[in-house]
């Protein structure tokens, strides 16, 4: 093994590995770390590899990257995993596991490496998607070989090996296992690991508390076009810039607090909080505009791919067959999905209060109450019901 690509974030566990690499392998290490909007700086990173003698080191701003490529189409879908939870962290793998393989490549690498533990889904995605991207890789998933098995035995091999700790700010670090990007940040562990424990208000980042959210509610018109959204009030944003506003917006008012028992895909079940501002406004307002603009028929079977597309992506298939087949077919179904949704932020809440589009399907003359001026021939429903009867009727005779 004469070199391993590492994603690296520049933190305690990543740098015990990188130093684990070198000694386990006898390896050159090349560090990659991302940013994907985790609201973080990335650069200190870098001088944390230079301080551990590494000379190859990658840092990227993936942000539009992820938005476009990954959120973008996933929010096409209206994906949603057991009813609640956005992908938060499922969408971010595969664009980590591509880089790391591509980067592999253009250095001659023989290895990549991550700092996933094996109780989670993140060794999982992680390295399907590596595999699906280059069959040949070779994965080295530290939290499999070694024996460093507590936050203490880590803290003492970083002694032993002088890699630099910051233990002030160890000791205000969060007591949950955090991950975050443009799309959400999740919590676990600690007092969470009790699913009959509420969390911590001061455990939240992103989002006030709903019940101290502001009294006046807030509106914002977003615009589509081909399923994406492309404007807030307006003014023209990239996809990243999207999200990166709609967090702020919808934090601001408690909107996108989710707290769940999810199963994973490794067997075991897992409670879990979560904050998806972006993510909630995204959602709701997709299919506000959808309702306009999509056949019915289009619509449902829409609905009836979305929990295999979305178990698909949590369970890290986001480069299988099947998925990439079904995004087609979801994208196709965007191509008339343009137009304006208004929403209303209030205390934890998106209200859709009003849509419209050059390409809606709905007919005010149709649907009215009042007289249509014979746009719809009430006599046209008896023939329709009698034929959707005919077997309930052909039951109720035996």
């Amino acid at each position: 093994m004469n070199k391993v690509v590492l994603a690296y974030s520049g933190g305690l566990d990543t740098s015990i590995i990188a130093k684990w690499l070198q000694e386990t392998y006898n390896c050159e290490v090349v560090t990659f770390t991302a940013d994907i909007g985790q609201g973080e700086e990335v650069e200190p990173a870098r001088l944390k590899a230079v301080a551990m003698g590494i000379k190859e080191i990658y840092i990227e701003d993936l942000r539009e990257e992820f938005a476009r490529d990954f959120v973008f189409p996933m929010f096409r879908a209206n994906a949603i995993y057991e009813g609640e939870y956005l992908l938060g962290t499922s969408i971010a793998r595969p664009l980590i596991s591509k880089r790391l393989v591509e980067i592999a490549q253009t250095v001659g690498a023989d290895a990549i490496s991550h700092g996933a533990t094996g109780k989670g889904n993140d060794q999982v995605r992680f390295e399907l998607n590596a595999y699906a991207i280059n069959a040949d890789i070779q994965i080295i998933a530290p939290w499999r070989e070694w024996d460093l098995s507590s936050r203490e035995s880590l803290m003492s091999y970083a002694k032993e090996h002088n890699i630099e700790v910051d233990y002030k700010k160890q000791s205000k670090k969060s007591p949950y296992s955090m991950d975050a990007n443009l799309l959400h940040i999740s919590y676990e562990g600690d007092l969470l690991e009790d699913p009959w424990k509420e969390p911590e208000d001061d455990m939240w980042r992103w989002t006030v508390s709903p019940e101290e959210a502001p009294d006046n509610a807030e509106y914002l018109e977003l615009s589509y076009e081909k399923g994406d959204i492309t404007e807030i009030n307006g003014t023209s944003l990239s996809p990243a810039q999207i999200m990166e506003e709609l967090n702020q917006l919808a934090g601001a008012h408690g909107i996108g607090r989710l707290d769940i028992v999810e199963n994973r895909f490794v067997g075991m079940k897992s409670r879990g909080c979560y904050e998806t501002p972006a993510g909630t406004v995204m959602l709701k307002a997709h299919r506000a505009i959808e309702s306009l603009t999509l056949d019915r028929e289009a619509a449902h079977l829409k609905d009836e791919l979305m929990p295999k597309y979305a178990k698909l992506i949590y369970n890290g298939f986001w480069f299988a067959p099947e998925r990439e087949m079904m995004q087609a077919a979801i994208d196709a179904s965007q191509e008339n999905v343009t137009g304006t949704v208004r929403v209303k932020l209030y205390k934890g809440n998106v209200s859709i209060v009003g849509r419209k589009s050059n390409k809606s399907l709905f007919s005010e003359k149709i649907a009215t109450f009042e007289d249509d001026d014979g746009a719809y021939n009430q006599k046209d429903a008896e023939g329709f019901i009698k034929l959707n009867a005919l077997r309930l009727r052909l039951k109720s005779l035996q």
